[in-house]
């Protein structure tokens, strides 16, 4: 028992969430699951904390934490029971806990996040939006309290993997470039016609992946791939020029490394979220994922081409935040979120997503990131004016179906 590693699960109900605890649930004599935290998915969580009766559960709004209190009290289970945004950087502090999985997503992620690396935490971080709004404040926090921070996207973990180590952390030394693989979403092949018109049950059918709705969408834009190009900047301390995007409609070459003597090295598997969640979990040791071996007679062959940057201009866009820096990123996530959110809402088409985002990032003058509150005050402007643009938007769109 004192030799297991103690597990606090934040965003637990998500798929990456269920997905972690599916890869525990296979090694308990590994794990123990000390908290789990979710925004409001009652029914869900309450089944979580019957199958690993964790010390505490947290939940976003109290409401909810009310009912599972109610639930978990009917149950007899000895659960403490947190409420509200606090308490998921409570949890991801808790002293008795050593490795926290960053799962929440969205910007909603990041405190919790920063408050584990300020705690020293072991950090498996598949909240994106923490690193992409405030890549240096968390970074410089990872470095002063010697956390450690494990990617758990499936790309970034495949680069982690191809990259030698020095003491454990990925060593760049020799790297040329890194490419980070995209399937190409829904909409590879799609037509600006086909995407004036698409649904969100179109943008989250993803061919490959099973993922939440925001990121399904973030998928189907390319907004995913542009949201990583600045994740592998702050993880493997690489410029712009050094990380390219490259379709790979397979999932199979999750990503690849090539060094300066003209090898490539690449991290291959089929594409499910347990393997590189297991491979953090069990690191610097591999265990079992539960995950199918991959039979590459059987795919037969892998193809790969250039994103096509005038049907994914969000990918385009996420290049020019990373290149203006200091808040640039913060309101590129800002205002994707808010679009996309309104798109998922029925309020938005398609390609208004990138739209907003772009008007957002053509009308602001970017600050350097001196801290936290930078980050949080261009998250807050950049929404405040997507808003707006979007309800302008609506206003001529019923302008002109008014005529």
């Amino acid at each position: 028992m004192a030799d297991r590693k103690r597990l606090a699960i934040l965003g637990s109900t998500g798929s990456v969430g269920a997905s972690t605890l599916d890869v525990v649930g296979r090694h308990r004599e590994r794990f123990e699951v000390v908290a789990l935290a979710a925004r409001h998915q009652v029914g869900v969580l309450y089944e979580q904390c019957l199958a690993f009766r964790p010390r505490v559960a947290a939940l976003l709004e109290p409401g909810a934490a009310g009912e599972l209190q109610r639930r978990l009290l009917q149950a007899g289970l000895p659960c403490e029971v947190w409420s509200g945004a606090g308490a998921l950087e409570r949890v991801a502090s808790l002293p008795e806990v050593d490795t926290v999985m960053a799962a929440i997503v969205g910007v909603a992620g990041l405190r919790p996040t920063l408050a584990a690396a300020r705690a020293g935490k072991n950090i498996l971080l598949a909240n994106k939006e923490s690193l992409v709004s405030a890549g240096a404040v968390l970074m410089d926090a990872v470095r002063a309290s010697g956390a450690r921070l494990l990617p758990i996207d499936s790309e970034h973990n495949a680069v982690f993997q191809a990259l030698p180590r020095a003491r454990g952390a990925p060593d760049t030394a020799g790297v040329r470039r890194i490419l980070l693989t995209a399937s190409g979403g829904p909409f590879r092949t799609a037509s600006l016609t086909e995407l004036e018109v698409a649904t969100p049950a179109q943008a989250c059918a993803h061919p490959n992946w099973v993922m939440g709705r925001k990121i399904s969408v973030d998928s189907a834009t390319m907004m995913n791939k542009g949201l990583e190009v600045i994740e592998a900047h702050w993880l493997f301390d690489a410029r712009a020029d050094q990380i390219e995007v490259v379709i790979h409609p397979e999932s199979v070459v999750h990503s690849l490394v090539e060094y300066v003597d003209g090898s490539v090295i690449a991290q291959l598997g089929n594409p499910d979220m347990r393997t590189p969640i297991a491979y953090a979990l069990g690191f610097p040791e591999r265990i079992d994922a539960g995950v199918a071996f991959l039979d590459l007679a059987r795919i037969g062959a892998l193809h790969f081409e250039r994103p096509d940057r005038e049907r994914f201009p969000c990918l385009r866009l996420a290049y020019e935040a990373l290149a203006a820096g200091g808040t640039a990123p913060a309101a590129l996530n800002a205002a994707n979120e808010v679009a996309v959110a309104s798109f998922l809402a029925g309020a938005t088409g398609f390609l208004q997503i990138p739209a907003v985002i772009e008007a957002v990032l053509s009308d602001a003058a970017w600050r350097p990131v001196g801290g936290l509150e930078d980050v949080l005050a261009a998250d807050r402007d950049a929404r405040e004016r997507a808003e707006g643009w979007l309800r302008a938007a609506g206003r001529r769109s019923l302008a002109t179906h008014g005529r």
